[in-house]
């Protein structure tokens, strides 16, 4: 299972303390909305290329474990 915390920060300083994928200003939400749109892995990761495929499941497994 990857650790989204590797992946994911939240920042007062960055988007408004949103949570974002480390080291960019995409916020994970961002992601989320994406992913449930039904655009590709391969469409997100085009769309933005700072991303990284574990970034995707570390959006994933962060919207799981800040959900239950």
């Amino acid at each position: 299972m990857i650790d989204w915390r590797e992946r994911i920060t939240a920042d007062q300083a960055v988007c408004h303390g949103k949570a974002c994928i480390r080291g960019t200003r995409i916020m994970v939400s961002v992601v989320l909305d994406n992913v449930a749109a039904g655009v590709s892995r391969e469409e997100i990761l085009a769309s933005y290329p700072s991303l990284r495929p574990a970034d995707i499941d570390a959006a994933l497994v962060y919207s799981n474990a800040v959900n239950q």
